[in-house]
Formats: structure tokens, C-alpha cells, sequence
């Protein structure tokens, strides 16, 4: 299937800072529960995101991840999951977070 340029256009995919993480043990597959700071008007999201494999809550406090922000909200157990952080796989099929290679400000979207 082919994407034209404006389907792309369609996904609003900014860059934003993780804030907080914490384990979701109420997950049926390993997740944790992330809250992300987009800045301006998007502000802070939350999202769950099956990522236990390569990171600890502690090591994402601070770090800056793309995420997909036009999505509907989505029901996750008891976590209502307002964003999607992007990763890709490893080799084994775990995911990798997507990030920006250095410091950009907060909010800025994919092009």
C-alpha cells in the first residue's frame, strides 16, 4: 500500500520529554505508564508503552521521545492512554524508543 505525502501530513508526531515513569502492573504484557511533556498548548500526555525489556522508569525520567499526539485516547486497563510513543524493534522484536539525536525543543513536530 502506498502513502501519499498528505496522508503523512495527517500524523501530528511531535517531540516531547518524559516526565514520569512507573511500572503497570494491571498491564497484560510487560508496560510501563509514562507521562510526557509536549510544552505550549499539548502540555503533559500520558501513554503506556510495552518497553520493560531495555528501560527502567528511572532511566527515562528526562529523556526525549517522538510520540503520535492526533490519536483518539485509547482505554488501557485503567490507564487512558492519550499518546502513542514510537519505537521500532530490536533484533529480538523489543522495542527501541524513537528520539531526536540531540536536544530539540519541546513540541516540535516531524517533518
Amino acid at each position: 500500500m502506498t502513502a501519499s505525502y498528505d496522508d503523512f501530513q495527517k500524523l501530528d508526531i511531535r517531540v516531547g520529554r518524559i516526565v514520569a515513569a512507573e511500572p503497570f502492573p494491571e498491564a497484560r504484557k510487560p508496560a510501563l505508564k509514562l507521562r510526557v511533556d509536549f510544552g505550549g498548548d499539548l502540555g503533559v500526555r500520558r501513554s503506556s508503552a510495552q518497553i520493560t525489556r531495555h528501560y527502567d522508569p528511572e532511566s527515562l525520567v528526562g529523556r526525549q521521545v517522538l510520540a503520535v499526539v492526533n490519536f483518539p485516547p485509547r482505554q488501557i486497563g485503567p490507564v487512558r492512554s492519550e499518546v502513542l510513543v514510537l519505537g521500532v524493534p530490536d533484533p529480538e522484536g523489543e522495542v527501541v524508543l524513537v528520539a531526536p539525536d540531540r536536544e530539540v525543543p519541546l513540541g516540535g513536530r516531524l517533518f
